[in-house]
């Protein structure tokens, strides 16, 4: 498994400034995941912009609707922690990269058993997604990376946190980060994250 950025989409109706951003730095991130609370046409209209302007085929990931992965000949899709259809869908997809959320050591456990390609483990980090949820302690962190799976840190990441983050994560996810940043901060991060694998 290759070292990933991966652009989670803010949870909201995505607008052309938000979809052009994604498209603008489409070539510093390695995927990005449409988490959306969007009617399904509303995210296949989202998915066209990106498509036609130009965002690679091969980045996209959606959450959930296998519909909408098969529509567009996807290869990734993400799910949510512990939810059945993940481990039904992998096995009998494969070839489709099946991914899921976690946020407990038996949940990672559970991911590996049922062969999904990764998960994100989190939060790592205080975020204002989770504010005032405690974040993930080094112990917990130590035991899941130690799991034979590949891991993604999720939850507070950017260029300052990455400097202190636990050793073992494959790589990172991050929606605020991704969402605000410049290419050149996105390429700054990019040397932070070499330093630390």
């Amino acid at each position: 498994m290759i070292q990933l950025f991966i652009a989670i989409s803010p949870y909201k109706h995505l607008v052309n400034d938000d979809l052009n951003h994604y498209i603008e730095i489409s070539n510093d991130i390695d995927l990005l995941l449409l988490r959306v609370p969007m009617s399904r046409d509303l995210l296949c209209n989202a998915i066209d912009y990106l498509l036609t302007h130009g965002f690679p085929r091969d980045k996209l990931m959606v959450h959930t609707d296998i519909s909408v992965l098969e529509l567009y000949d996807l290869h990734f899709i993400h799910f949510r922690e512990n939810d059945e259809q993940a481990f039904l869908f992998k096995e009998s997809h494969p070839h489709i990269s099946v991914s899921m959320s976690t946020h407990s050591v038996h949940s990672v456990e559970r991911a590996k058993h049922h062969h999904l390609d990764f998960v994100f483990f989190g939060h790592v980090f205080e975020s204002s997604s989770k504010e005032g949820l405690i974040p993930k302690s080094v112990d917990d962190i130590k035991i899941a990376t130690s799991i034979d799976i590949p891991i993604y840190a999720i939850g507070g990441i950017n260029q300052d946190s990455l400097k202190v983050l636990p050793a073992g994560f494959q790589g990172i996810c991050a929606i605020s980060f991704f969402r605000d940043c410049s290419i050149q901060e996105i390429e700054h991060l990019r040397k932070v994250w070499h330093a630390y694998v």
